[in-house]
Parts: structure tokens; sequence; C-alpha cells
């Protein structure tokens, strides 16, 4: 299992648990938290045990965005991963979910700050659990800079388009209940409990069979973009193959019988 110094991996049953691991820091983003991101992403896709992420931050945060005291010239921790940056240029991008898609669903569990590259990565994620008091936005605006990490293009696709630049443009704070209302997390739970109800999410997507999770998670941001004509193509061509495995057969034998399915993923 991996994870370096500002990012650490668990196994919660088929659960892996990515947590942002700079508290002091509100978890700014560093090369080793990227670097172990990327690690983590890779590592719950390769392992057929693991069926459901969460990711989340230590020290009552989810992540503050990027280290603005290295951009400004002050140097970033972790120089010693520098080398897997040289090695793959596109390792940051990737670990923040603008250049990858797991394949397993990823469920965030967000307390505290969220905030410029935090809410970045949360539109990477697939649902999205915040404590009472967790603060959203993209502040890149307010500083002179731009929101690179797809926030132009993923906001106006997964909220009104009005919230979108509102949000953008004003580089304003959001309430976790706001983030809600306009539909950007979709659970808001007691401060210091939206990892146990990740996980209890998490433990819902686990029961189910992985092959069918996995190709309807495919399958709907495949057709996303696509006409209602081309969508139902590709939904076909997804879902036919999974009536023919073993977990399907396992299913309907279950319900038959009136007991848990077990999957092996076959």
């Amino acid at each position: 299992m991996g994870g370096t110094e500002h990012l650490t991996v668990q196994r919660e049953g088929a659960t892996l648990v990515l947590t942002l691991n700079r508290p002091q820091a509100r978890n700014a983003l560093s090369l080793p938290m990227l670097v172990g991101l990327y690690d983590g992403w890779l590592e719950a896709d390769a392992d057929d045990s693991v069926r459901s992420i969460v990711f989340t931050g230590a020290g009552g945060t989810f992540c503050s965005g990027m280290d603005l005291k290295a951009l400004a010239g002050n140097g970033m921790a972790g120089e010693e991963y520098r080398d897997r940056l040289k090695a793959d240029p596109d390792l940051h991008w990737k670990a923040m979910l603008r250049h990858h898609r797991p394949r397993k669903p990823v469920i965030a569990a967000v307390e505290g700050h969220c905030v410029a590259g935090g809410t970045e990565m949360l539109q990477g994620t697939d649902i999205r659990v915040a404590g009472e008091s967790a603060t959203f936005g993209l502040f890149e605006v307010k500083r002179g800079l731009f929101p690179i990490g797809g926030s132009t293009v993923r906001l106006q696709r997964q909220i009104p388009r009005t919230h979108a630049l509102e949000m953008l443009l004003t580089g304003r704070p959001y309430s976790a209940r706001e983030a809600a209302a306009i539909g950007l997390v979709g659970h808001v739970v007691p401060d210091g409990t939206a990892l146990a109800k990740a996980l209890e999410i998490a433990e819902q997507i686990n029961s189910c069979g992985p092959l069918a999770v996995e190709a309807v998670k495919a399958s709907v941001y495949e057709t996303a973009e696509m006409t209602e004509s081309d969508g139902l193509t590709t939904e076909l061509t997804r879902g036919w193959p999974v009536f023919d495995t073993a977990d399907a057969k396992e299913g309907a034998r279950a319900f038959a019988e009136k007991r848990p399915p077990v999957y092996k993923r076959a």
C-alpha cells in the first residue's frame, strides 16, 4: 500500500481511503501529496479487491488549493519527488483528477476548507459529502489567477451555469448548505461525520456487482455530452456485456434465494 508524507492510504474493507495529510498547511497541495494521490488512484484501479475510493483530508479540512508560498518562489516541500514530475509532466493534473478518471467510484468526504484547487478536485469526484461548516469556492480571480484545474469546463456541466459563473467570477466562499442547494454536493452532515457518511455510501456501493458499478459509471461519463440517440447506443455497448457475467448470474440467484450476493468479479 502506497502513500507519502502528505498523503495516507488506508483500507476500510473494500474501500481505499486516500487522505490529504498536511493539516498544518490546510492540506495545501504539495509534490508529495500529488505523487501520493496519483499513485493512490492507480492502486485502487489495479486492485480488484478495491470497489470504491473515499477521498478526504486530515485535521478537519479538505484542501485549500495550491501552496501559494511555493508559487511565489519560496520552494515547495518534497523536492525529492521532482523526478516523478519530470518523468510524467502530466502527473499533477492526473493526481487532481483533471486528466484521469478512476474506474472505481470516488466519494469525497469534506470537512472545513475545500477551496480553489480543493473545489477543482472535488469536481473530479462522483459522490460528495460535506460537514455543515465546510467552505467551498474558487478564489483564483481574487488573486489574479485562473482556475485552470478544469472548473471553467466542468462546473457549468455539474451545476446550473448561472451558479457556475457566479462562483467563478466572484471568488466568494460558499457554505455547505449553499453548495448543496446548487448541486455541488449531495449530502450535508454534522461536522466531523463526513467520513463516516462517505464510508457508509461506499459500503452500499461495495455490496453491488463491481462489474456493473464500473460499467454504469463509465456509461454516465461517456454519454454526458452525447446526443440522446448516441448515448443510448453507447449505453447498450457498455450494458449488454454485464448481463453475460458471473456477477449477473450470482445476483439473480441471490435474489431468488433471498440471500446477499457474493460477487467474484467475473
